[in-house]
């Protein structure tokens, strides 16, 4: 489906030697250094600059490697997608699964839902959370992955150009490192986070956020706002590395083991919920309307 020197070229960026790629690749240095000459040879481009300090990605180098998980993916994603149309049953529910989107409050309500819709089942699909997956994953709902579980409001389906039916209302709570000095609460007043430097995400994101962001900025100008715009594992980390605090909800709760998660007494909310397709299928339309029967009896 892709270049397979695509693998080794990344292994390479990443490991920073030739002689580390293979180790990991489990192949001699030259046959990593013929595999990087061929791929720079076919794509007419300079990928590395070789020095005797070690290797450095060029311009062209660092473009590419930005891009190039996202094409591995992808690539993975068409065979899931070509070997899903091959199911003798179209009766499959496939669920995007992340740790920003976790699936298992659908894993939870599954024995419940099959009693509305026995012949449905149903099949995870994990993806990495990046800004890319995220436009095309969400715009492309119905192709690959049908549903996704996770935080939205009117804003981001608009966005995102899908639908979402929401379950709940999940309480904005805060995350810190186990070793912040707030993780010795169980729960927090909105004057604990005084003096704190509180990573939201950035404005328009969600109208819910933009509502605390607007109070804390009028009433509680002590905390102090870090703006960030994409939820992902390094925003966690930066959270864990620097002794931030960042917007969290409860279901995020496994995302990084060095982080807790707390509630905070300020009453904000966000809706949590099933994102899918504006147009969803049969089965899909099935599904939803037994994962709701479920929610409300």
């Amino acid at each position: 489906m892709y270049n397979p020197q695509l693998d080794t070229f990344l292994c390479v960026a990443e490991s920073g030697s030739f002689n580390k790629a293979a180790e990991k690749l489990y192949i001699s240095p030259p046959a990593v250094i013929k595999q990087i000459n061929l791929l720079e040879e076919s794509l007419n481009l300079q990928l590395f600059v070789r020095t005797h300090r070690g290797l450095h990605l060029t311009k062209a180098g660092q473009s590419l490697y930005q891009d190039v998980k996202y094409i591995i993916q992808y690539c993975k994603d068409s065979v899931t997608r070509a070997r899903n149309a091959m199911q003798e049953s179209s009766s499959v529910i496939r669920i995007g699964t992340s740790p920003m989107t976790p699936a298992q409050v659908l894993v939870d309500l599954w024995p419940k839902v099959q009693e509305h819709c026995p012949n449905i089942k149903f099949q995870l699909v994990p993806f990495e959370n990046t800004p890319e997956n995220a436009r095309e994953i969400l715009a492309n709902l119905g192709q690959n992955i049908d549903v996704v579980a996770g935080v939205f409001d009117e804003t981001m389906l608009s966005l995102r150009q899908c639908d979402g039916m929401e379950l709940s209302r999940e309480a904005i709570c805060c995350a810190v490192s186990i070793h912040h000095k707030l993780a010795q609460k169980e729960r927090l007043a909105v004057q604990d986070l005084y003096g704190e430097n509180l990573m939201l995400m950035r404005r328009d994101w969600s109208h819910y956020v933009d509502m605390l962001r607007d109070d804390i900025w009028k009433n509680h100008p002590q905390i102090h706002i870090v703006d960030f715009d994409f939820y992902d594992v390094s925003a966690f980390n930066q959270c864990e590395n620097r002794g931030c605090v960042l917007m969290a909800v409860e279901n995020w709760r496994y995302v990084h083991p060095l982080l807790k998660i707390l509630p905070v007494d300020w009453g904000y909310t966000i809706p949590f919920g099933l994102l899918h397709s504006s147009h969803p299928s049969a089965t899909v339309k099935q599904f939803l309307r037994a994962v709701e029967k479920t929610v409300k009896g």
